[in-house]
């Protein structure tokens, strides 16, 4: 699985958008669309046209991959929902996963997404590589619908599942045994009920029925030939482990360069299941450890500040690759950063910190333009309201938009390990660093300060603020007489000099070897590339936390071709450590990107 951690994504509710076509805006069902956008739970008129429509606004902003929710054929009509309709906007309420919602499309053709080779899907997957931007596509495989009011003869429907068109099944009438039929969720405790009970009234699929697993993993391949790049996983808690193994295992088999991330609600390094499901799972995971910190330390003012954020990153060697959680401020299922008492120059300061940090960063829709609406503290659905601006001279867009580039540009802010420099509640320092490429990130929440720092991993030599193109000086890894003021952050950057691209670069990644101090990790074998076994000639790697060493090495003479390897440790004083087992060995692809991830034997 290739990472993003190059890129930065922006996350789209598609229906919140924009609405580039007002003919389809009714759907099926006229009494699920509100033209005047005053019930929050019914469809506004959002679409792929409109998202279309707005590609070049996300990549002038900066991004490179764009998450937009489910685009599969929706239940049609209104659930209750404590005595009120809701309609299927939101996406997570699919009942065709071979049809694109009829609220999307550019024409009543382009339903059936895999006719033709001329929908606004095509469109749009087009329209976005001309841009090199990336199609991430939310899934959700644990469920289908809620129950609704009535179908056409008059008795209740459930979790109604097509295939193109053609009924399947129902939980009503379920002969294929495809849901599970357990009720909802009683204790949140037991890990069993959760993964097959129903959430929220969801009809829960049963996993363990082969012809379910056949028809959505064919369903979803269908979506990665139409060129979709990567997915966004809905509620990965509610189904087991070995499903997620075997899913991930056939996408990236099919899509060798695919991007998973799954949402764990709540997870991150202090939910040990959610650690575990980051590490075996093959797909990477929302942040929200690192998310409620920010939100504890930047919009509530908590009174350990900054140590909460680095309370987290010093967490980050329980992942066996940090660069995978994926991370961010707001998100459609909880308040957004101002709603829950981020300033606008808060709401900076925290951009800028996801986008100089570990994982790949997520804006959410409108976070560029400070878009919230606090109605009952902001909670879902007040957390999706329709973006209505499109300025690119927002401070936090302009933000967003040099970040970015430095993300794209500086290695170490991709890849490199994280340094604290300085912490304390209200001023926060750090590095990133890897090989020769720098980062130095700081942040004051509290009134102006002046400080000095040390043992900063730049080279000698004049820099500019990123964010403001204020010079400093760096003299001997010393910035001396920083002043930071309140609220405000400041990033400088070094990349060193680009080597030659090749057709081929292999990642390696190593977990499980705690090295002591002077210790170094290579990689040796039988190619010229890691010095045919010549140790002198090996491959080093980078030490990233202690849990994770990184390499990336050009491949050119032996593209294409079989190489053995071994990891090995060298130590100055009692030689050198080589892994106990045979060497690995690995056929090449002839172009493209791999990665390699091991633990150490």
């Amino acid at each position: 699985m290739r990472p993003f951690n190059d890129s930065v994504i922006y996350f789209a509710v598609v229906d919140r958008f924009h609405n580039g076509n007002a003919g389809n805006d009714k759907g099926f069902s006229q009494a699920s669309f509100d033209a005047s956008r005053s019930d929050w739970f019914k469809y506004w008129g959002g679409d792929l046209s409109g998202v279309i429509q707005k590609l070049d606004y996300l990549k002038e902003l900066g991004c490179s991959a764009v998450w937009l929710t489910p685009l599969f054929d929706q239940a049609d009509g209104l659930v209750d929902v404590e005595g009120r309709g809701m309609a299927a906007y939101h996406g997570y309420w699919a009942k065709d996963f071979k049809r694109l919602d009829e609220h999307l499309a550019g024409s009543p053709g382009d339903v059936r997404v895999f006719a033709s080779n001329d929908t606004v899907v095509d469109r749009l997957v087009k329209s976005m590589h001309d841009r090199e931007l990336r199609l991430v596509l939310d899934i959700v495989c644990n469920h289908s619908s809620p129950e609704q009011r009535v179908d056409s003869g008059g008795r209740p429907t459930k979790g109604e599942l097509y295939d193109d068109g053609k009924l399947l099944t129902s939980y009503e009438d379920d002969k294929l045994g495809w849901y599970h039929r357990n009720g909802g969720v009683c204790d949140w405790g037991n890990k069993g009920q959760v993964e097959t009970s129903e959430l929220c009234g969801l009809a829960d699929f049963n996993e363990s029925h082969i012809g379910y697993r056949t028809y959505i993993k064919d369903a979803l391949r269908l979506w990665l030939n139409k060129g979709v790049d990567g997915f966004r996983v809905d509620t990965v808690k509610h189904m087991p482990l070995w499903f997620w193994q075997e899913f991930v295992s056939d996408m990236v088999f099919h899509r060798p360069d695919l991007y998973v991330f799954g949402e764990w609600f709540q997870g991150g390094c202090y939910d040990e299941q959610s650690v575990q499901f980051a590490n075996k799972s093959g797909m990477g995971m929302l942040d929200f450890a690192l998310q409620r910190g920010l939100e504890d330390c930047l919009a509530r003012g908590a009174e350990q500040g900054f140590g909460l954020v680095d309370k987290v990153f010093d967490k980050d060697p329980l992942f066996d690759d940090c660069r995978h959680l994926v991370t961010f401020l707001d998100n459609h299922d909880m308040p957004r950063f101002m709603s829950a008492g981020a300033s606008p120059a808060r709401v900076d300061m925290g951009l800028a910190l996801i986008l100089t940090c570990r994982g790949t960063p997520c804006i959410y829709y409108g976070t560029e333009q400070y878009l919230h609406n606090d109605t009952n503290g902001g909670a879902d659905p007040y957390n999706r309201p329709m973006m209505e601006n499109w300025d690119t001279g927002t401070p936090a867009f302009k933000l967003v938009k040099k970040l970015a580039a430095v993300r794209r540009e500086n290695k170490a802010v991709q890849s490199g390990s994280h340094r604290t420099k300085v912490l304390s509640p209200d001023v926060y320092a750090y590095t990133r660093v890897y090989r020769d490429n720098c980062c130095l990130a700081a942040f004051n929440r509290g009134a102006e300060t002046t400080m000095d720092l040390e043992n900063i991993e730049l080279p000698d030599g004049v820099y500019k603020d990123v964010l403001s193109d204020r010079a400093v000086s760096v003299k001997a890894g010393r910035i001396s007489g920083l002043k930071l003021e309140r609220d405000s952050s400041f990033v400088l950057s070094y990349s060193a000099p680009a080597r030659e691209k090749t057709g081929l670069e292999i990642s390696f990644v190593l977990n499980g070897y705690n090295t002591a101090y002077g210790e170094r990790v290579k990689v040796t074998g039988n190619c010229p590339e890691l010095g045919n076994w010549d140790l002198a000639k090996s491959f080093p790697l980078e030490y990233i936390n202690e849990n994770m060493w990184l390499g990336h090495l050009p491949i050119k003479e032996s593209a294409g071709k079989a190489i053995a390897y071994k990891f090995v440790v060298e130590r100055e004083k009692d030689g050198v450590l080589y892994e106990n087992r045979p060497a690995h060995v690995r056929l090449m692809p002839a172009q493209g990107s791999l990665q390699q991830q091991h633990k150490w034997s």
